[in-house]
């Protein structure tokens, strides 16, 4: 497993607290209005899956009491969770791909509103993804996937072999000794699982992918816009479909692959057909990646010409992550599935306490500031989000007041204390719970279990009135705060 070149423990500093007045005096708490965009303040919290939904992708009580809790904290926005456009198993991973889901959602959009006093706006963040398989047994691979081509009978000098003797004797080979007989391809899909990708246009469904993925999304969306949420994330970051697409390893050769020109073409189609079928005022923006991290793959310069084109286009935000691709990611046990946040794409996106010298804190700032400046120097202003480690309001207040963004976003410190946008907004700053940057949370993610923070996960277990995980051992919401 890929770990950082130093070791160096970190602790958090949020720097000096602001009082009720100065806070009431910053940029991060000050209203943005851009297009369709209108926030009651600059605090926002992004994208996070907690794994709470039905196994059909239906919103649950432990949904609602998630996002409700969020929102009593009152900040400008809450993105929900990485929801599916199409209608297929995700197991408990939020869905829209059909009509059934919205009564669901827009009993989610009437929780968040009613609890945030109407302040907290709510977007839904819409991803398609691809099919990936569990790392499969050796011998199962052998006998069951791998096509046997004239390519592996000449590397092993077995011309004449019966194709079932070529299948016992790679099932009995050494790993290493696999290397000069199988393709880059087989070799990852033997030792990471058989994982679809945007480029495998040899599948009719792959291949058609341009075609069907404007009209999927534009449904999702304009079912959101019937629930009641305030506007909509198209996901184009980390390992799902429209990642895929902008990523520089996308080499398709139909129009969609190749140049940045080609690479784009895809993404800003799909927001075309939301665009057209949400109504006018109807907030559309997405998420896309500031650099990929991995070997042969997009860069900041990239990203600098993709947040220019979806401006240009009439995107209402653009918010960025960093990192988190299955091309490097560690190798998964037989019967595992490959998770993309363990290599060093992975460890960019959600860097731990145990760090490099650079820290786990704001590593998404100065990518951030550079694709900024590049849609200002174009003449646009559409609003860019930051997000990565940042927990205190000396950091917020400067990103903004130096034009480095125009949002500021928390996950993992809303995660720890979900009232820390207004506790701070109070004058009440030394009170709130400062994420720790353990990868608690991440390493429940990693595991598909309920998501919860060590900071407050069995606090008050006694207490009758509190929400628990199934197995009785943690909380599923954090304490609540008077201020």
């Amino acid at each position: 497993m890929w770990k950082p070149l130093e070791k160096i423990k970190y602790a958090p500093e949020p720097g000096i607290w602001p009082s009720q007045a100065e806070a009431g005096d910053s940029m991060w708490f000050s209203p943005l209005d851009f297009g369709n965009l209108h926030l009651d303040q600059r605090t926002w919290i992004p994208a996070m899956v907690p794994w709470r939904s039905t196994e059909e992708g239906i919103v649950t009580d432990r949904v609602l009491a998630w996002y409700e809790r969020f929102a009593q904290g009152q900040p400008g926005c809450i993105v929900i969770e990485a929801t599916g456009v199409r209608d297929v198993p995700s197991g408990p991973l939020m869905r829209i791909g059909h009509d059934r889901f919205v009564p669901g959602l827009k009993e989610l959009a009437d929780t968040v509103h009613r609890a945030s006093d109407g302040k907290t706006k709510l977007f839904i963040q819409l991803i398609d993804f691809l099919s990936i398989r569990r790392r499969p047994a050796a011998e199962n691979y052998f006998h069951r996937f791998l096509q046997i081509s004239d390519d592996h009978r000449a590397a092993l000098g077995a011309e004449d072999w019966p194709e079932e003797k070529i299948r016992e004797h790679l099932s009995a080979l050494e790993d290493e000794a696999l290397d000069d007989i199988l393709t880059g391809r087989e070799l990852d899909d033997l030792r990471m699982g058989t994982r679809e990708r945007v480029t495998d246009v040899k599948y009719e469904h792959i291949r058609e992918l341009p075609e069907v993925l404007p009209r999927i999304f534009a449904d999702a969306a304009e079912r959101a816009q019937k629930a009641g949420i305030d506007g909509v994330e198209l996901h184009y970051a980390h390992a799902y479909t429209m990642a895929s697409f902008l990523s520089r390893k996308n080499d398709r050769e139909d129009g969609y692959g190749g140049p940045r020109e080609n690479r784009v073409r895809l993404p800003l189609e799909v927001y075309a057909a939301v665009r057209e079928r949400v109504s006018d005022d109807y907030p559309v923006g997405c998420r896309y990646l500031s650099d990929e991290i991995i070997e042969n793959g997009s860069d900041v310069e990239d990203a600098a010409y993709f947040g220019v084109e979806f401006a240009k286009a009439g995107m209402d935000f653009l918010s960025l992550s960093r990192g988190g691709k299955f091309d490097d990611a560690k190798q998964p046990g037989v019967g595992e599935a490959a998770y993309p946040y363990t290599g060093e794409s992975g460890y960019e996106c959600i860097p731990a306490y145990i760090s490099d010298s650079f820290g786990p804190y704001g590593r998404n700032i100065q990518p951030t500031a550079f694709i900024r400046k590049a849609i200002r120097d174009a003449g646009l202003e559409t609003p860019v989000v930051v997000a990565g480690g940042i927990h205190g309001f000396e950091l917020a207040e400067k990103i903004l007041q130096s034009g480095e963004a125009d949002i500021v976003a928390s996950a993992r410190q809303s995660l720890a204390d979900p009232d820390w946008f207004m506790k701070v907004r109070e004058g009440q700053g030394e009170e709130v719970r400062l994420c720790t940057y353990s990868n608690y949370c991440e390493g429940l993610d990693q595991k598909h279990k309920i998501v919860t923070c060590k900071l407050w996960d069995r606090l008050d277990m006694d207490q009758s009135d509190i929400q628990k995980t199934p197995d009785g051992k943690r909380r599923l919401i954090a304490p609540d705060w008077q201020a």
